[in-house]
């Protein structure tokens, strides 16, 4: 998979979605940005909006929605419940895949240097990226929000920025830019429209008041709805799981003789966080996220979907697997595959009707096989790392030691017997297609000579890797054994491919 960053940018307007959505055609302009989420609450004046991209294109984007929420919202004009202290009040970035947090820290530097040098907006680095402990919390970066920092912003040391002038951008105000991990946004509505009952329950739940370790939370007045809100960010979601402090905040409310009617999830939210409650509340046991259909039906497509190029790349890595045993496999199951178009070219054509059975026959065949090698890619590799697995066991003592090199011993049988199986369906693909050289579509001759030809390199790769797994073992039967297959496998291969490229050559100079 490629590297893939999360950007989740807030910005202090939700009550004007035209603006809101000159900033989106900003993200969205960058190519190679996907945008997944925008939500919008008027009563918090803010929009939060979720976007994935490669690193640089996603530092990008962040920077032209930084443009642009700069030209559209003044801050001397806003106001709205959530504590806000910039038009785009704080832009964290997330690691998704094939990239660290320290990658991810050196991309932040460089949108924070730009946004405080080009658009002249201070900028405080925060939570990983935080350059003091001081900083690490966004509460305390932005205490005051708006208002106080513009004081305090110039006159107070403590308060400087890390990019950016050492004053107050009136229009813009400042911003908060950061590394983090993903973080559920949370709120409880309460049936009362008693600010002070909200703010003594988040009081009770957030971290810096004695509550829940990695719960941030505040109350909210919800006038829209005639009520009050606990809001909250829980930023390790593993360790203060969502249920968790929802039952809290209803044990909570029920000392005041209120409820909670509702609640619910701003933005996106990890599969995880959800099925931690679903087993919380359901008392669900040994449950896993495979038993979701969905979750199946993904998993499926993200593995059909998995392009040629990424299996190629993974194979060009420095990792040494996938290596020379999956491309044997591939090389096999491309051999089936191009047999089996070979025949299908065939059997829909009236002029080869005398040979539509025995060539339906291949095809059903050729396809079987043409399965099987393909799973073999992925055994392959896993054989490989049981392998790998083996070698990492302790050898502290002579009983160890012995251990150790049984399990390699084991570990190298099984790595030698998934390419054993290469070669043996790469030999029966060589069988078949012979015969479709001989009575299939003419117009395909040529097919059916690659065919043979990525067989033959399939049952040969496999070859080589049976023979560097068992080469050493201990258990002599067991070479002698392969060894014999593997000598009669190469010897049928080769008279089989000779046999094939012979009559693809006639054929070809009589076309």
């Amino acid at each position: 998979m490629a590297q893939l960053v999360e950007c989740v940018p807030n910005f202090s307007d939700g009550r004007r979605p035209e603006v809101i959505d000159k900033i989106l055609k900003e993200i969205t302009s960058v190519e190679g940005i996907t945008l997944l989420d925008m939500e919008m609450d008027a009563s918090h004046n803010r929009a939060v909006v979720t976007f994935v991209g490669p690193p640089m294109e996603a530092k990008e984007a962040a920077f032209r929605a930084y443009k642009k929420a700069a030209e559209l919202i003044d801050m001397q004009t806003h106001s709205g419940e959530h504590p806000r202290m910039g038009a785009t009040d704080v832009c964290p970035f997330i690691p998704i895949s094939e990239i660290t947090v320290a990658e991810c820290k050196q991309l932040v530097k460089e949108l924070a240097e730009r946004v405080g040098n080009e658009l002249k907006i201070p900028v405080f680095l925060y939570e990983e990226s935080a350059t003091k402990p001081t900083r690490k919390n966004l509460a305390k970066v932005r205490k005051g929000e708006y208002e106080g920092m513009t004081e305090a912003i110039g006159s107070d040391p403590k308060r400087t920025p890390d990019y950016g002038p050492n004053k107050m951008n009136l229009k813009s105000g400042a911003t908060a830019i950061g590394v983090r991990l993903p973080l559920v946004a949370f709120n409880a509505y309460l049936d009362t429209d008693n600010i002070k009952i909200a703010n003594k329950i988040a009081k009770a739940i957030r971290s810096r008041s004695g509550g829940f370790m990695y719960c941030k939370a505040l109350g909210f007045e919800i006038e829209d709805r005639g009520c009050v809100q606990v809001s909250m960010n829980l930023v390790n979601y593993k360790k203060t799981p969502v249920h968790r402090v929802f039952e809290t905040i209803k044990l909570e409310a029920a000392r005041y003789g209120i409820n909670v009617t509702s609640s619910e999830i701003i933005g996106l939210v990890p599969n995880e966080a959800l099925i931690k409650a679903a087993e919380w509340y359901l008392q669900l046991e040994n449950f896993s996220k495979n038993q979701i259909l969905e979750e199946k039906l993904r998993q499926a497509d993200e593995e059909k979907e998995k392009s040629t190029d990424d299996f190629i790349n993974d194979v060009a890595s420095a990792s040494p697997a996938p290596g020379g045993g999956s491309v044997a496999s591939l090389a096999g199951s491309l051999g089936a595959a191009l047999t089996s178009m070979v025949s299908r070219l065939t059997v829909s054509k009236k002029k080869y009707k005398s040979v539509h059975d025995e060539l339906s026959a291949i095809l059903a065949r050729s396809e079987t096989l043409r399965q099987e090698l393909t799973e073999l890619i992925v055994k392959d590799k896993e054989a490989f790392d049981k392998v790998m697995e083996a070698f990492k066991l302790p050898k502290d003592s002579e009983a160890e030691v012995k251990a150790r090199a049984v399990g390699i011993e084991e570990a190298n049988k099984g790595a030698a017997l998934v390419p054993l199986k290469v070669a043996e369906k790469s030999l029966e693909v060589l069988s078949l297609t012979k015969v479709v050289a001989e009575k299939g579509n003419v117009n395909s001759i040529s097919d059916a000579g690659v065919a043979a030809l990525c067989a033959k390199a399939g049952m040969d790769g496999a070859i080589l890797n049976v023979r560097i797994n068992i080469a050493g073992m201990e258990d002599k039967d067991f070479v002698t054994k392969l060894t014999g297959e593997i000598e009669g496998y190469k010897a049928r291969g080769e008279a089989l491919t000779g046999d094939i490229l012979r009559i693809v050559d006639q054929k070809i100079l009589n076309v």
